[in-house]
């Protein structure tokens, strides 16, 4: 059992909670309900932002890539973007297809979620500034180019589900090496593992914080695997981070398209 932050319909936002994971159940005043019983809402207010390139295997897979034009060298600082605010929606809301589309890359990945604000914070103590931690889907339509801004593949509305909740950050020892997963309906399609990541929580934290202030409730991304899943039309997306939680949101197409 672990405590956790949440908001729902119809509850106060942050509401105070304890959960189990493994189970999806959620004990709310003494009376546990299942975590598919509830509506929940994105259970952060802060910026979210997204760090490309993060893992291993994600670089790797750019192969000679990386050391073209117009940038001759792998990158030795963070990527950044951001996923606005019209992208977040919370654990089993609908997500939409844009119409000409076929299929939207699944992002399975770790919300780092800030406690307090960072500026230029050594490695060594970044996690200090944790509050949580929660699941992300950071989807995107499915793009080459990592040379320019994917506004359109990565910004549409509803393609950054959160949640279901803020696991605090107390309750998981060693989040540099929690395993992910990513299903879709109900079939395991993806794992891996946050000690693939080129740049550890800590570290990122700092880099980051070097040239821009993480305010509390901001959260950070920590990056995407490589061979991403697919996803069509009707399929339940799952986002599983173990002692985390689990984040489901079904594609639909988009109203009116063929």
């Amino acid at each position: 059992m672990q405590s956790a932050r949440l908001s729902l319909h119809g509850k106060p936002t942050s509401l105070a909670a304890q959960v189990d994971p493994a189970r999806a159940r959620v004990w709310l005043d003494g009376i546990a309900y299942a975590q598919s019983e509830l509506l929940f809402e994105v259970p952060t207010h802060g910026a979210v932002y997204g760090t490309a390139l993060n893992f291993r295997g994600a670089l790797a897979a750019l192969g000679a890539a990386v050391s073209a034009a117009p940038y001759l060298a792998p990158p030795r600082a963070p990527i950044l973007y951001i996923k606005p605010r019209n992208t977040w929606i919370g654990h089993g809301a609908a997500v939409y297809l844009p119409a000409g589309h076929e299929a939207v890359a699944l992002g399975p990945t770790l919300g780092v979620v800030i406690g307090r604000a960072a500026t230029r914070v050594a490695s060594a103590s970044a996690l200090d500034y944790v509050g949580g931690y929660t699941v992300v889907n950071d989807l995107a339509l499915p793009h080459d180019s990592y040379f320019r801004p994917a506004i359109q593949q990565q910004c549409r509305d509803g393609f950054c589900p959160i949640g279901p909740w803020i696991v605090e950050a107390s309750a998981i020892a060693d989040p540099d090496a929690l395993p992910i997963r990513a299903y879709l309906n109900g079939t395991l399609r993806l794992q891996t593992n946050l000690a693939e990541l080129i740049r550890p929580l800590r570290q990122l934290i700092s880099d980051v914080s070097t040239f821009m202030t993480l305010r509390s409730g901001d959260v950070l991304l920590v990056g995407l695997p490589e061979n991403l899943p697919l996803a069509r039309a009707g399929d339940l997306m799952a986002i599983e981070i173990e002692g985390i939680g689990r984040l489901e949101n079904r594609l639909l197409a988009e109203p009116g398209a063929a």
